[in-house]
């Protein structure tokens, strides 16, 4: 991986939902350059170790689990879980002395905290845990999704996250009747704050020219947060009921980024509604993903990006972000968010 990859390390990177993995099962991931075998033991434990065997390079997830251990597809080679130390080469004959246990894979610190799955990594590639810092907590995010959507992105993830973030794009990139268009944009002025590895658009009544949020019912309140290395949710509330939209931008390597929009909800509604709403849903990704598709015919030329104020505020806040939590690992001291209490104005 190149440093120009310039991504986020020694933090907790979203890896998929529980049901992703089923026991007994691995699947394949590829998290800021580094491949993954994500797993499940028989008896629920996740784990994930490099999916590379250092034998002949064949991927341990096209393999299988052994007694704690991974098997290599291809001369089953088999690697201890937890430890990531080779536990047994069949090929070595009886009187064949070899120290295999010397051999080692590169193991990840994994959590599942309700529903998500959370994978660690370092920016030292020997580095074993425990991790100095606890995944992001959604205590929502219990139940099953209501709705599940995901696509790759061929861009670095640093676009995708100011696109994901960019309040100003809706009318002209998402035109349609039950969302915005350039006829109903007016100005807005939106409260924000730091939060943990963050910032939140604080609790506010949606806009009024947004029709969707107008099948929620009642008078709905939404806050919506990001925080690094890329987690953007909205939290709307109508009384007593919720719906959490969770959207995690992860990068895949240095010109591709995996992007998974999950909704939770327990309005009943919402529920019924969403095999004809996931469409809509769905369409909304695309529409930023063709964007983003023709935002690389300019930036092959590798030209100079304006950001103006305050509409690309939440780009400069994450740049900001990001230098800051690279200095205070590379210094070993406490994370200091840049983002200030602030008023943001800007048409859509």
């Amino acid at each position: 991986m190149k440093p120009s990859a310039d991504f986020v390390f020694d933090i907790w990177y979203f890896a998929g939902l529980s049901p992703d993995v089923k026991r007994g099962k691995m699947v394949r991931r590829e998290i800021a350059g580094e491949p993954i075998t994500l797993g499940r033991q028989e008896n629920g434990t996740l784990f994930a170790i490099r999916d590379i065997c250092p034998h002949r390079a064949a991927p341990f997830s096209e393999g299988c689990i052994k007694g704690g251990t991974v098997e290599c597809p291809y001369h089953g080679w088999r690697f201890g879980i937890e430890d990531g130390a080779c536990k047994e080469i069949p090929a070595l004959t009886s009187d064949q002395a070899m120290e295999t246990e010397k051999i080692k894979v590169r193991t990840f610190p994994v959590r599942e905290e309700d529903q998500l799955i959370w994978v660690y990594i370092a920016s030292d590639k020997r580095f074993v845990g425990p991790p100095p810092i606890d995944p992001p907590s959604f205590p929502f995010a219990t139940s099953k999704a209501t709705m599940d959507d995901d696509l790759i992105l061929n861009c670095h993830v640093d676009h995708a996250v100011i696109g994901l973030m960019d309040p100003a794009h809706g009318p002209y990139v998402h035109r349609q009747w039950w969302w915005r268009s350039q006829k109903s944009m007016h100005e807005k002025a939106k409260r924000f704050e730091p939060r943990e590895r963050g910032f939140a658009m604080a609790a506010h009544t949606p806009s009024s020219n947004s029709f969707a949020y107008k099948l929620l019912g009642g008078k709905p309140i939404t806050e919506i947060t990001f925080q690094l290395p890329g987690i953007r949710t909205e939290e709307i509330k109508v009384g007593k009921k919720t719906l959490l939209s969770f959207t995690a931008v992860t990068p895949i390597n240095e010109n591709h980024t995996h992007i998974r929009q999950i909704f939770f909800t327990d309005m009943w509604l919402i529920k019924f509604l969403a095999p004809l709403l996931k469409p809509f849903a769905q369409k909304f990704l695309r529409q930023d993903a063709d964007m983003v598709d023709l935002q690389q015919m300019g930036l092959k030329h590798d030209p100079t990006l304006l950001l103006i104020e305050d509409s690309d505020t939440q780009a400069k806040w994450y740049h900001a972000i990001k230098r800051e939590w690279t200095k205070s690992r590379d210094e070993g001291r406490d994370f200091k968010n840049p983002v200030k209490v602030k008023v943001l104005k800007w048409r859509s």
